[in-house]
């Protein structure tokens, strides 16, 4: 794979950030925000729910607020209360014209189309340039297939942005087929709306592979969560009633994947990293952490709510896939190019359609450095290499900045490109990094978040 299947890389920002290396073992303590998966469902749930709804601790980063701001384009008040992590969500009727921003956002251009559905007028949907070649068209089609209009700027048949929605107010609903086999996103989109279908929905995924299903296990319990039923008992095979949404007052798990660069940094620098407010159970793919970081050679435990993770800074290659838990690759990659013996990621062929190719863009900047890294039909081959300084491409991927950083704590000279990109679901994340290094005399957690509105997130 060539540069030339990745996204542009970003504009070069003079030499990059200059990842630390670590100058001794870690002893921190960090913080990580809420989650990015569960503030985005909730959103959507709130804002069709049968009264106002309250999100405490939910993630204030790009992706969360442009999905505020859509929401706030179709009619939904959303507004920040004592803090900016706490969300006011006050449903209103659904209506166009709108137009909404999704960015990079994966969640927003796939939830949010089944949403604008069920407005009464136009909405155009549209995002970043890296934005415009993830697919969309299982989504899109499906929403063909219940009879709502869908068109590109053409008046064609669209499969990626920008497309346009012209709701009608309601969607009759009834039962579709979805090859989720590049997104399993293309089935929680769907999902979260169906309740307000007038026949709700069954939906059946007939593609051969379906990545990430903890995600879609996520959504079908933040559904029953809110009094909706599902019956996902067959293989493959989801059926929501209709019926109302109830509003609640909830309060968002942090975000265990974005938990996962700074638990691994214990086994690259050794030493030990604690990360407070992780849940007993979880629907999220991050609480794989702790056995894919032991499989690798740290030790890891949970005690009291806090998961720690050990390292001695030797790591161990490994053979793993990585199906239900994509969004950790970038991470385990990074280890895998520093581990004593080579590793194979397998069952992420999805990866290409992320925010850029993330295989293609693993295998090009790892090589970059000195590796070796081999793209295989659903993954990585990764044999440890001497690796040495040099910029360290992003391409508008926030997971590949961190992955980044991972390598720079034991290769000196490593210049992080754009590492502010990583404010898509991590914002300050430059600064909790050196607060690691710094040790639990810095407390490291996330940056005080602001206390304005963002991204079109208006102040109470």
């Amino acid at each position: 794979m060539t540069d030339a299947h990745l996204a542009a890389p970003a504009p070069a920002d003079a030499d990059g950030w200059a990842a630390p290396t670590a100058a001794g073992p870690l002893a921190a303590t960090v913080e990580v925000p809420g989650s990015k998966s569960l503030t985005n469902r909730l959103l959507v749930l709130a804002a069709l729910a049968d009264g106002p709804g309250v999100l405490r601790g939910a993630l204030r980063s790009r992706d969360a607020d442009l999905m505020a701001a859509g929401l706030r384009a179709l009619g939904v008040g959303v507004t920040e209360g004592s803090s900016p992590s706490e969300l006011h969500v006050v449903p209103g009727a659904l209506r166009g014209p709108a137009d909404i921003d999704c960015g990079l956002a994966g969640t927003v251009m796939r939830f949010l189309p089944p949403v604008a559905a069920l407005a009464d007028g136009t909405v155009r949907f549209d995002g970043d340039e890296g934005a415009r070649v993830r697919p969309m068209g299982p989504v899109l089609t499906a929403l063909r297939a219940l009879d709502v209009s869908v068109t590109d700027d053409g008046s064609g048949t669209p499969t990626t942005l920008p497309f346009t929605i012209r709701g009608r107010g309601r969607v009759r609903g009834g039962s579709v087929d979805v090859d989720a086999s590049a997104s399993s996103q293309f089935v929680s989109g769907l999902l979260l709306a169906a309740a307000r279908f007038d026949q709700g929905l069954t939906l059946r995924h007939v593609g051969t592979t379906l990545p990430s299903m903890p995600h879609i296990d996520m959504t079908v319990e933040v559904l029953r969560e809110v009094g909706v039923v599902v019956d996902d008992s067959r293989p493959a095979i989801w059926r929501v009633e209709p019926g109302p949404i109830t509003a609640r007052d909830v309060q968002v798990e942090p975000d265990l994947s974005n938990a996962g660069p700074f638990l691994a940094a214990a086994l690259v620098a050794g030493g030990t990293v604690r990360v407070p407010g992780w849940p007993t159970t979880t629907t999220q793919p991050g609480a794989m952490l702790g056995e894919l970081l032991s499989s690798m050679g740290g030790t890891a435990s949970l005690d009291g709510g806090v998961m720690s993770v050990t390292g001695t800074g030797e790591i161990r290659g490994v053979d793993v896939d990585l199906r239900a838990a994509g969004e950790l690759a970038p991470t385990i990659a990074a280890l895998a190019a520093l581990a004593d013996s080579p590793s194979r990621l397998r069952g992420i062929a999805h990866l290409r359609g992320h925010e850029t190719d993330r295989l293609a863009a693993l295998a090009t900047e790892i090589t970059r450095l000195g590796g070796q890294a081999e793209e295989t039909r659903d993954g990585l081959v990764i044999t440890p290499r001497p690796l040495h300084g040099a910029t360290f491409r992003t391409y508008h991927d926030h997971r590949m900045a961190t992955s980044a950083a991972l390598l720079g704590l034991r290769v000196a000279g490593v210049a992080v490109e754009n590492v502010e990109t990583t404010a898509k679901t991590l914002p300050g994340f430059a600064g909790m990094w050196e607060r690691m290094l710094a040790g639990d005399a810095a407390h490291t957690s996330s940056p005080s978040l602001p206390t304005g509105p963002v991204e079109g997130v208006a102040a109470r």
